[in-house]
């Protein structure tokens, strides 16, 4: 894993709200978590603790309309975004007032007012999407970022190869970022990709890929913020290559025996909300400071959860809503 940091010159307000960002993130897929011991969220969830960095320091980069695509876990990246928590948290109790009015769930979470176009339980098929919307983008002469984040186990599905060679070919504003956690699922994902990996492949489209340390968040954070620029300047595709390494299993409910404990354990010691912490302390930000920023966000997610829990489910006649009539609005849009 790439060890290259900017810490050597380090900008202690920004390292601060980053972690403070990745504390939001980790409290609320602790409040997700608690959901499903609640027996309140039907379905899969799929946590990003010991990813944040990497939600954080990308996505931090990107203006309010930019255009975001997210993955199964995406819990972090829409957070990160700007939703609003209590809705995220109505969304995967299936209430009313979530992002999708209760009816999407986690996997399936989008807030346009934030530039969020849409979380996605398909494996790889934001990077299509994402081509799409960064065409869109070209042909209207915008200067937006399409940001699409995707994991390891994406780039061996044809929707890859699909949308980096359409944004290679048409010169489009899309940062194509995989979010590297070793593992396709349950399988390590090194043992069914054949070559060189992500970057590599990036690379033979003629895609500029660059590699990080996705537990290093002021290293995401300096790296985006160069890849945002570059593209938003019209420099074309970019891809972003960051290690990390959840710590949970695939899904809340998965134990991940798969993975030896001594590995775990090993990965617990350089995670990224910790190498934050360590970092302000030696900058010279108190414990108290530190602890505060931690006990802000599981407030935050505490009340956005009981919120959630007292909302209603969504009325009968909602059930219909947001059906697109067949035909419409054809018209309008051709």
């Amino acid at each position: 894993m790439p060890t290259d940091s900017p810490t050597r010159n380090l900008d202690v307000a920004r390292l601060r709200g980053l972690h403070r960002m990745m504390w939001r993130i980790r409290a609320l897929e602790e409040a997700a978590l608690q959901g499903l011991t609640d027996k309140l969220v039907l379905g899969a969830i799929h946590p990003s603790i010991g990813q944040e960095a990497i939600a954080a320091g990308v996505v931090g980069n990107l203006r309010r309309d930019d255009v975001l695509l997210s993955t199964h876990r995406g819990h972090g990246h829409t957070l990160a975004k700007g939703a609003s928590s209590e809705a995220m948290l109505r969304e995967l109790l299936g209430r009313e007032g979530g992002n999708c009015g209760g009816k999407g769930g986690s996997m399936h979470i989008a807030d346009f007012d934030v530039g969020m176009l849409g979380a996605n339980g398909v494996v790889g098929a934001n990077i299509v999407i994402a081509a799409g919307a960064a065409h869109a983008v070209k042909l209207k002469g915008e200067d937006k970022v399409v940001c699409c984040i995707f994991g390891d186990g994406a780039i061996n599905r044809g929707p890859f190869l699909e949308g980096l060679n359409w944004a290679a070919v048409f010169h489009l504003p899309v940062l194509f970022v995989c979010e590297d956690n070793g593992f396709a699922a349950t399988t390590r994902t090194a043992g069914m990709t054949a070559g060189a990996g992500p970057s590599a492949r990036a690379r033979a489209f003629g895609i500029a890929a660059e590699e990080v340390d996705g537990n290093d968040v002021l290293a995401v954070d300096a790296l985006a913020r160069d890849l945002v620029a570059a593209i938003r300047a019209g420099g074309g595709p970019r891809f972003l290559h960051a290690h990390t390494y959840r710590l949970t299993g695939h899904t809340g409910v998965d134990p991940a025996a798969y993975r030896p404990a001594d590995e775990v354990a090993a990965a617990r010691l350089v995670e990224p909300v910790l190498r934050a912490r360590e970092a302000l302390a030696a900058a010279g930000v108190t414990s108290a400071e530190l602890d505060a920023d931690r006990e802000a966000a599981e407030a935050e997610m505490r009340a956005a959860y009981d919120a959630a829990r007292a909302a209603p489910f969504p009325g009968p006649d909602m059930a219909f809503a947001d059906v697109q009539d067949i035909g419409s609005p054809a018209e309008e849009a051709f």
